[in-house]
């Protein structure tokens, strides 16, 4: 029989925020039960007082906080040199049998200028580019037979240099992307290699993301 203490697991479980606001003690428990008391006693199919939710949810006890493992907040301080690059275009094109060979044409293009931002990411269905908006005709020119399906200008990237072995750390790439939600700022692609990790906002947002990201290494 599922009980009041396990409803409160569930539903914190799949509020990230909501984890969070507890295990910083900023949550008033007293109106947090009130606001659980409808879906918990939904679940459990019968009413429930607010203060049994209480007294579960001071018997909580998180999961070790991500944030103060030594080996995330030793990586989160190691975060290598922050790059940002502005003017940039995503592309998306329908997948199909010839969009490689018109992606190879556009790297025969770009190969000799190291200058120029790109990234390439192939879906199920479809594929995105992004680049330096300076090498827009090229692209429409090397795509002209492709459907195109979207595209969008005026972006930004932001690169950062991860520290070594950062595939292994659980919650690395959650303490980045907590952060980038808690100031409201909305990713428009996220691109990542092993020791690498981008993502692209909009122009008006680059500033306030980089001060995020930039924030993560102390």
């Amino acid at each position: 029989m599922k009980t009041i203490a396990a409803c409160v697991e569930e539903i914190i479980a799949t509020s990230p925020f909501l984890e969070e606001g507890l295990s910083r003690q900023i949550i008033n428990f007293s109106a947090l039960a009130k606001d659980l008391n409808k879906p918990i006693s939904s679940m459990l199919r019968k009413p429930v007082k607010d203060g049994a939710i209480m007294m579960a949810l001071r018997r909580y006890q998180p999961p070790m906080s991500l944030k103060s493992t030594s080996r995330l907040t030793t990586a989160l301080k190691n975060l290598g040199d922050i790059t940002v690059r502005s003017n940039l275009s995503d592309f998306t094109f329908q997948n199909s049998k010839t969009l490689i060979h018109s992606h190879s044409k556009v790297l025969e293009t770009i190969s000799a200028n190291h200058q120029i931002f790109y990234a390439f990411t192939r879906g199920m269905f479809e594929s995105n580019i992004i680049i330096s908006t300076s090498e827009k005709e090229s692209i429409q020119k090397a795509f002209h037979n492709e459907t195109q399906i979207g595209l969008q200008e005026q972006l930004s990237a932001i690169s950062i240099y991860l520290p070594k072995g950062n595939s292994k750390i659980a919650g690395l790439y959650y303490q980045i992307f907590k952060r980038l939600a808690w100031e409201k700022i909305t990713l428009y692609e996220v691109v990542s290699t092993t020791n690498e990790f981008t993502i692209v906002v909009e122009d008006t947002l680059v500033d306030k993301a980089f001060s995020v990201i930039k924030s993560l290494k102390h």
